[in-house]
């Protein structure tokens, strides 16, 4: 449990997503109504990864159930209280008013489909909005609109300590939530960012130094520092616009702040002495680096290879030979995990491999803290 003021589990996001994806499976399995389930309340700072958490909890559902799972991202921040429970208009023969149903509550209520009806920034919304989401929480209406029995209503926003836009939360509403405290873990990111695609370098940058994924500090002034999402989004300058840091240095900048910014341009000098991954993934065995830093950018290079190939399970094994031969056990560990993110249940493809169930015979149990 947290020891700080909320009281509240705490969870890091990866998680949030296996307990919380469990519970909903569970129930809906069951053939329960949605609401047999509390509604929950994830708090954190800004940029946590809280978001990003209830879209991996809808592909998780997905996957387990085959059901289509429908996101409905209601940011409360930018409603009034009018806006939840529709507009007032009179009925056919003037003699009553009826509320027009708002388009939040347009939802299939279909058998084969999950609606997650996401009331983002909480939090930061008035407190008479806030009282409007009394009845969506407990009882999953508002006045004479109610939701489909297939949908789950999950809440975020960020903590009075964080230093962003935010009301105390009244108990009244608190206590119609289930509270869930996001904790920042960089082998959660992890996981998620070698899956999503996250360019190498951020990923290779951050392994060598975890501290920078995130900034905390409720004290700061700045505007561009770490979190998971500004990664995200240097990750996207890299991907869309160029991969060239001395082309796009200020935009990186802008969004991790000037310090991080150069010490990042200072560690990617790094992989112009890398050897050829492809060469490695053919079979070749060119010569390894020694230094840790250059290690740990040629297991991000090979890992970010790997996700472009896992199809080519001969290139895979080719690798992991490598891997098994050249790099210490704790970094083919780091590899080896990575390679476990590339997909769900990649691993049972990995198993397949004689080099992989080799080097687990030996270290296996190196992979628990591999991270």
């Amino acid at each position: 449990m947290s020891e700080g003021k909320l009281n509240a589990a705490l969870m890091t996001v990866d998680k949030v997503v296996s307990v919380l994806s469990d519970a909903y499976v569970s129930v809906l399995e069951k053939g329960l109504p949605a609401k047999a389930f509390p509604s929950v309340m994830l708090w954190g700072a800004p940029g946590v990864g809280k978001s990003q958490a209830v879209r991996q909890i809808a592909d998780e559902i997905t996957y387990r159930t085959g059901k289509k799972v429908v996101v409905t991202d209601v940011r409360l921040l930018l409603f009034n209280p009018i806006d939840l429970r529709g507009i007032p208009t009179a009925n056919e023969d003037k003699t009553e008013a009826v509320w027009l149903r708002p388009q939040i509550f347009r939802m299939d209520g279909g058998k084969n489909v999950v609606n997650i009806l996401f009331l983002d920034e909480i939090s930061a919304a008035p407190p008479s909005v806030q009282a409007a989401a009394y009845q969506i929480a407990l009882d999953r209406t508002v006045g004479e609109h109610r939701l489909p029995d297939n949908c789950i209503v999950l809440a975020a926003g960020n903590r009075l300590t964080d230093k962003s836009v935010a009301y105390k939360m009244p108990k009244a509403l608190a206590n119609r939530f289930l509270h869930i405290e996001v904790e920042p873990s960089f082998s959660s990111w992890k996981k998620w960012a070698i899956g999503a695609g996250i360019h190498p370098t951020v990923v290779s940058f951050l392994s060598f130094r975890r501290n920078y994924l995130i900034d905390e500090s409720p004290l700061s002034e700045a505007v561009a520092y770490p979190t998971p999402r500004s990664w995200e989004m240097v990750s996207d300058v890299l991907n869309n616009v160029s991969d060239d840091v001395s082309v796009v240095y200020d935009l990186i900048a802008g969004l991790v702040g000037s310090g991080i910014a150069v010490e990042y341009r200072t560690y990617l000098k790094i992989f112009s002495t890398l050897p050829d991954v492809a060469e490695i993934f053919r079979g070749r065995e060119p010569t390894a680096p020694k230094s840790n830093d250059a290690v740990y950018a040629l297991v991000e290079a090979m890992t970010s290879y790997a996700r472009a190939h896992k199809t080519d399970y001969t290139a895979i094994d080719h690798s992991i030979r490598y891997a098994s031969r050249y790099l210490s056990p704790d970094f083919c560990a780091v590899l080896l995990r990575n390679y476990t993110y590339l997909e769900k249940d990649y691993v049972k493809k990995l198993l397949q491999m004689e080099s992989y169930r080799r080097w687990m015979s030996v270290h296996g149990k190196l992979l628990n803290g591999a991270v």
